[in-house]
């Protein structure tokens, strides 16, 4: 196998492999994602209708509070028992039942508006003091100002008698058949319909109020399109949110919320201020003059009245200059009156919304945006301080849940967008598998790549070895048979005889070291022999080898130099005599083989002892040395560093592997050093 096959075999498993493992992660990624998704939009929900639960506990409130309180006094108790007394709205400051409240106010037929901030008569009377009065007067201008800036009360006569005139100019020349918006007003209290003019004075007097009910638009659908600025967010709706069951208040349910809200009927006792001779009113027949009247010299006389009046439900609406308006519609002695409250936005919207989000793990992980009627009121951002995510602070698109409030808030949408979508720690475990997964795929296959590599690498070496093996024998056996047939026919005289004879015995010696390497390579690693140590002296071990290396040098034409130190002489290494005796001879016969050209044929073999204690021995020539590149690998079995058909030396690339085992196997360490010129291997023996 080449490499070129090895490379794609290993891709193919690669993505054979990798391919269904992330589609595996991406689903499982997915679903969790999808299933963190839907969770949080339950949450989401649950929030809404919690809001939602405080936006109904106000309606509820505003709608069950008797007509009578908008007035400055109340009639408590009836009959003997029935005694006036301040109404609640007229504590100042307003009460903080309603976030962001101005003020309670009511507006008569005619635009005029009254609070029940300032009585009708002497303040002074009720324990209001002139500061206070002021402090009430203007707070009333206050209120006073923001319906006339937004048109809702009349600031002067002389403009309703204007419009008045040309209202009831218009109208008096039809028929009341020809006025069917007048046809279902209600009877006054003869009985008689009400006047064409006088309910066209209401009308002018009140336009602006059912201006407001009239332009609120119909939803057409449980989604609610966002429109304005809610558009401009271009929000992503990957998990059709808006298709699904996205809205909290879907328009069946607001239509069975406005059937919920219906007019209902209120009897009402009511003081107000007459003359001293004034008639009683027919609405009181059952009281007598002084049961009907709380006297009290030098004041204006105050009647109790009791009225039935129709109340409809209550309405919402957003002011052009931005205040909120909680009005209804009453029905009393012939006259419309609408009453309400007015709002300050910001408040109103920031402790309805805002406490509850902010104490939701929404808030950690999503935007909450509050529209009216698709234009933007408030955006309420994430607390990236909560987040353990790089996402904190992007922009957030993802749409993740959006819901309209109760009727009559039903113009008010919560919409929820995604700044980052926790998936758990199921999430986290997915993540850390790929993550593992794909270190092991990609470990696994660079192990196997360099596994590949070097069997490649060392069935080359392989068969480099074996056409060294095969030359290394079939040339000195070559040589041997020659001389021997030369020898057997007697062709040689007796001058080359002894010559021959020694060519035949080198050649025989140099096939046994071969032959040695090799079964001594074999053995080792296999490790059927190990090294059998003995402590030796220095001066011993190289008067072993001495006699070995003359008789290979000699026969090389090589010198060989032994220089020992005192210290080292005397000295104990604990050594393998044939290990050792094998090491210097690989040595000094790759010393040869690679200084065969060199000027100086010449061997040093050098003994020191080092000052760690260790026993160093040096085999040095003058050849040409060693690359810097190959220093490391020429100790790797079946190296070479010349080409096997281009190589010019002998050898099987095993003697310096070799080397290095028995160095190993009797705790030495061997390296080499470069010197000019040649190359130097130095063995570091611990010494006994």
């Amino acid at each position: 196998m080449t490499q070129r096959r090895l490379i794609v075999s290993l891709l193919v498993f690669f993505v054979a492999l990798a391919l269904p493992s992330s589609i595996l992660v991406y689903q499982a990624y997915g679903q969790l994602k999808w299933e963190a998704f839907y969770q949080h939009q339950r949450l989401a929900r649950e929030l809404t209708l919690r809001i939602d639960s405080d936006f109904r506990d106000l309606i509820a409130r505003e709608e069950k509070r008797p007509i009578s309180d908008y007035e400055f006094l109340n009639v408590e108790g009836s009959g003997d028992s029935a005694f006036l007394q301040r109404s609640p709205l007229s504590e100042f400051p307003p009460p903080a039942e309603v976030p962001g409240l101005l003020g309670y106010f009511q507006v008569d037929a005619s635009g005029q508006l009254r609070t029940p901030l300032v009585p009708e008569t002497n303040a002074g009377d009720y324990g209001i003091t002139a500061a206070e009065l002021a402090a009430r007067r203007q707070q009333e201008e206050r209120i006073r100002g923001i319906l006339d800036r937004n048109r809702l009360v009349t600031r002067s006569d002389e403009r309703l008698a204007s419009a008045l005139d040309d209202g009831i100019a218009e109208i008096s020349q039809a028929p009341l058949s020809m006025a069917p918006e007048f046809a279902d007003a209600p009877p006054d209290a003869d009985g008689q319909k009400a006047s064409p003019a006088k309910l066209k004075s209401e009308r002018l007097g009140q336009a602006a109020f059912d201006a407001l009910s009239e332009s609120r638009p119909r939803m057409d659908d449980s989604s609610g399109t966002p429109a304005s600025q809610v558009g401009e967010l271009a929000l992503e709706d990957r998990y059709d949110v808006a298709a699904g069951a996205g809205a909290a208040t879907t328009q069946a349910e607001l239509e069975q919320q406005a059937g919920a809200r219906r007019l209902r009927k209120e009897q009402v006792n009511l003081p107000r201020s007459v003359a001293a001779d004034a008639p009683l009113p027919r609405a009181l027949p059952s009281m007598d003059e002084e049961e009907a009247t709380g006297l009290s010299r030098g004041r204006p006389e105050i009647r109790i009245q009791t009225f039935e009046s129709e109340v409809e439900p209550m309405e919402f609406a957003l002011l052009d200059s931005g205040h909120f308006v909680l009005f209804r519609r009453v029905w009393r002695d012939d006259e419309r009156q609408v009453q309400g409250l007015l709002i300050e936005q910001a408040q109103f919207v920031e402790r309805l919304v805002a406490p509850a989000f902010r104490e939701s793990s929404l808030s950690s992980m999503s935007r909450l945006i509050v529209a009216w009627q698709g234009t933007i009121l408030r955006s309420f951002e994430p607390d990236y301080g909560r987040l353990y995510s790089s996402a904190a602070g992007r922009e957030s698109r993802e749409l993740l849940y959006q819901g309209r409030l109760v009727a009559p808030f039903g113009d008010l949408e919560l919409i929820y967008t995604l700044a980052y979508l926790p998936v758990g720690a199921g999430g986290q475990v997915i993540i850390w598998s790929a993550v593992v997964l794909a270190l092991v795929l990609v470990g696994g296959c660079l192990m196997l790549w360099r596994l590949g590599r070097r069997q490649l690498a060392l069935a080359r070496q392989q068969q480099d070895f074996v056409s060294a093996v095969s030359h290394e024998l079939k040339t000195p056996l070559t040589s041997i048979r020659m001389y021997g047939e030369i020898l057997r026919e007697g062709w040689a005289d007796e001058n080359k005889r002894k010559a021959y004879y020694d060519f035949i015995f080198h050649e025989a010696e140099r096939l046994t070291r071969l032959i040695n390497n090799v079964l001594q390579l074999a053995r080792l690693s296999r490790n059927e022999q190990p090294a059998s140590l003995s402590a030796t002296r220095v001066d011993a071990a190289l008067d072993e080898l001495r006699p070995r290396l003359e008789s290979q040098l000699e026969a090389a034409g090589f010198e060989l130099a032994i220089d020992i130190d005192a210290a080292a002489a005397e000295s104990k290494i604990e050594i393998d005599m044939d290990g050792f005796l094998q090491i210097f001879i690989n040595l000094v016969d790759n010393a040869v083989k690679f200084s065969a050209n060199a000027e100086r044929q010449k061997i040093d073999i050098a003994c020191r002892r080092l000052r760690d204690g260790k026993i160093q021995f040096a085999v040095r020539d003058y050849g040409p040395g060693i690359a810097p590149d190959q220093m490391k690998k020429i100790f790797t079995l079946f190296y070479r560093s010349e080409n096997e058909l281009t190589r010019e030396t002998v050898g099987t690339g095993i003697g310096l592997a070799l080397v290095q085992q028995l160095a190993g196997g009797m705790h030495a360490e061997v390296d080499v050093v470069n010197c000019e010129p040649g190359a130097e291997f130095r063995l570091r023996f611990p010494a006994c």
